[in-house]
C-alpha cells in the first residue's frame, strides 16, 4: 500500500503551479510555431511572433507567461489503495499548495480569486480556493493535473442543450464567432458532449488537458465519432478566418479536443470551453517516493522566432506630445510603437471614476490628452519596475467608454480583443482610437515598461491606476477614429480568402 505524505503532496501542488506559470506545454508551442510558419496575414504573424517570444522569455526568466495567472484547477485521480499520512483534508492540502505557489517570493503570481462573488467580491489574496475535481480509481498512486485558467478565456465558455437531431458542428461554427477575441486565439477548443449540463462542462474542461496531437490524428485517421468531430471542427473553425488575436488569418485553433459521455434520450448537452494563448497545465503522478520532480524543458526546443521592434513596419508614437489630429491619422491595422507616459485602469478603477463624476468630485488623475492601458500587472520582483503586464479584455470597459471620452479628455485606449458597438460609436463620435496589445505577451510587454508608479486608487491593488513610462511598446490600431474595426474587417477578409481557395487551407497535417 502506497503512503502519500502531506508535505510531499502540498509541495508537489505548489511546484506545479509555479512551473506552469512560466513553462508552456511544448506540444502547444510547437503547434504555434507551425502556425507562425504558415501564417500569411502580417498582423496575425506579428501577434504569434510576440506570443512565441514572450513564451521563451518567460521560460528563461521564470516569470509568468500572462499577467492573469488564472484560477487554480486541479484534477485528481486517487488510487483506492493509497494511504494518506496527513492531518489535513485533500482540499486543504491542495489549497495550501496553491497558496505557496501564488505567494512565492521569487515569482509571486497575481491573486485574482474573489470571495463573495455576487456581493463584496473581496480578493482572497492568495488565489485560493482552487477548483478541485476528484475521482477514485483502482491502483496505488495519484494522478494529478494542475491547470491555471485565465478569466478571459473562461468568460467565453458556452453551453447549450441541443435537440438530439441538431448538428453539433453547426452549433460550434455559429457560436465561435460570437466569442470574439477575448479568449486570445490561437488556442484550443475543448468540447464536451453528453451526460447532463454540468457533466458536459466538466468534459469540455477536462478535454483541454490532453496534448496537442491533431497532426497525429490526421495521419492515422479517426477511430470514432469524437475523433471525426475533432478533425471536422479543426478544419471548419480555422476556415472562419478569425485568426490570431481575432485579426484575421489562417490559424484560429491549433487543436480541437472532444470528450463524450452517455446522455438521456431526449437530450444532447454540448459545452465548449476555449484555452487561450497562455495554455497552462501539467500532469504528474505521486507514488509515495517523495514530491514530484518536474522536467526542465530545453530552450532549444522553442521555435526560432524572435519578435523585435521594427521601424520599417511600425510607427513610433510619442505619447507625451500626442494630439487628437495625430490620432485621427492612424489607420486600421497600423502597427505602432508607443513611447512616453501612459495611464492604466480597468474595471474597478473605471467604476470608481464613474461614481466620482456622478457626485461632481474632482478626479485624482488628469486624463486630458492621455492614453489609458487596460491592465492589472503582476507585482515586480528584484530589479523589475513592474511584473508581467499584458492587456485585459477591453470589452468589459465598453460601458465606460462614452463617459471617459466625453468627460475626461481621454485620447485613446489600449487593451485586447474587440470593442462592441457602443464603444465603437463613442470612439467614432469623439475621434478617438482603440489600440490592441497582444494577449499572451505579458512578459514581453513588461520589458517595454521602463518606469511605473501608482498615481490613484492604491487600495485597489493590481486594479489601481498606474502611470507607466514605456519604450517601443507594440500595439495595433484596432479601431480608428472613423470607427473601422479590424476585428470586424479582418476575419471577414480572411474567411473570404480561405473560401476562395481550392482544397484545404494550408495546414501542415500531412
Amino acid at each position: 500500500m502506497t503512503t502519500i505524505r502531506q508535505d510531499d503532496f502540498i509541495q508537489s501542488i505548489a511546484d506545479a503551479f509555479q512551473y506552469i506559470s512560466y513553462y508552456h506545454p511544448l506540444d502547444y508551442i510547437r503547434a504555434l510555431g507551425e502556425a507562425y510558419e504558415r501564417e500569411e496575414n502580417p498582423a496575425a504573424k506579428d501577434a504569434i511572433a510576440q506570443i512565441l517570444t514572450n513564451s521563451r522569455m518567460s521560460a528563461e526568466g521564470h516569470r509568468p507567461i500572462c499577467q492573469d495567472t488564472g484560477i487554480a484547477t486541479v484534477f485528481l485521480k486517487i488510487g483506492m489503495n493509497v494511504r494518506w499520512e496527513a492531518t489535513m483534508s485533500v482540499a486543504d492540502m491542495v489549497n495550501e499548495g496553491v497558496r505557496r505557489a501564488y505567494t512565492h517570493p521569487d515569482n509571486p503570481l497575481r491573486a485574482s480569486v474573489l470571495a463573495d462573488p455576487a456581493g463584496k467580491r473581496m480578493n482572497t489574496k492568495d488565489n485560493t480556493p482552487a477548483v478541485i475535481h476528484y475521482e477514485l480509481v483502482p491502483g496505488d498512486h495519484i494522478e494529478v493535473i494542475c491547470a491555471a485558467k485565465g478569466g478571459g478565456s473562461e468568460a467565453k465558455a458556452k453551453m447549450a442543450m441541443l435537440n438530439p437531431s441538431d448538428s453539433i458542428v453547426d452549433w460550434v461554427l455559429k457560436t465561435v464567432p460570437t466569442m470574439g477575441a477575448g479568449w486570445c486565439p490561437p488556442g484550443i477548443l475543448g468540447i464536451g458532449i453528453g451526460g447532463t449540463p454540468e457533466k458536459a462542462m466538466l468534459l469540455a474542461k477536462e478535454a483541454l488537458m490532453a496534448p496537442v496531437d491533431i497532426h497525429a490524428l490526421k495521419a492515422r485517421g479517426p477511430r470514432n465519432r469524437a475523433e471525426e468531430l475533432r478533425l471536422e471542427l479543426y478544419e471548419k473553425v480555422n476556415r472562419l478566418g478569425i485568426g490570431a488575436q481575432g485579426l484575421g488569418g489562417l490559424t484560429t485553433v491549433v487543436d480541437v479536443k472532444v470528450l463524450d459521455y452517455p446522455t438521456h434520450a431526449a437530450n444532447l448537452p454540448v459545452a465548449m470551453i476555449p484555452n487561450c494563448a497562455a495554455t497552462r497545465h501539467v500532469h504528474f503522478e505521486l507514488d509515495g517516493s517523495g514530491p514530484v520532480v518536474l522536467p526542465t524543458p530545453r530552450l532549444e526546443d522553442w521555435p526560432k522566432v524572435t519578435w523585435q521592434a521594427d521601424t520599417k513596419v511600425a510607427t513610433r508614437v510619442n505619447l507625451d506630445s500626442l494630439t487628437r489630429d495625430e490620432v485621427a491619422r492612424w489607420k486600421p491595422g497600423q502597427i505602432l510603437l508607443l513611447n512616453g507616459k501612459m495611464l492604466t485602469g480597468r474595471d474597478a478603477a473605471h467604476k470608481r471614476i464613474q461614481d466620482m463624476l456622478s457626485r461632481g468630485e474632482k478626479l485624482p488623475v488628469d486624463f486630458r490628452n492621455r492614453v489609458i492601458y487596460y491592465v492589472g500587472p503582476v507585482d515586480p520582483v528584484r530589479n523589475e519596475v513592474v511584473g508581467p503586464a499584458g492587456p485585459t479584455t477591453a470589452t468589459r470597459m465598453d460601458k465606460f467608454t462614452e463617459m471617459m471620452l466625453a468627460q475626461t479628455g481621454l485620447l485613446a485606449m489600449v487593451g485586447k480583443a474587440e470593442r462592441g458597438p457602443a464603444a465603437i460609436e463613442a470612439i467614432k463620435k469623439h475621434k478617438s482610437a482603440y489600440l490592441m496589445a497582444v494577449g499572451g505577451a505579458a512578459y514581453l510587454v513588461a520589458k517595454a515598461i521602463k518606469a511605473a508608479r501608482v498615481v490613484a486608487f492604491e487600495d485597489l491593488g493590481m486594479e489601481a491606476i498606474y502611470e507607466f513610462e514605456v519604450q517601443d511598446m507594440p500595439v495595433t490600431v484596432a479601431v480608428d477614429a472613423q470607427g473601422t474595426s479590424v476585428h470586424e474587417t479582418g476575419p471577414k477578409q480572411w474567411q473570404a480568402r480561405i473560401a476562395g481557395r481550392i482544397g484545404d487551407i494550408p495546414v501542415a497535417l500531412a
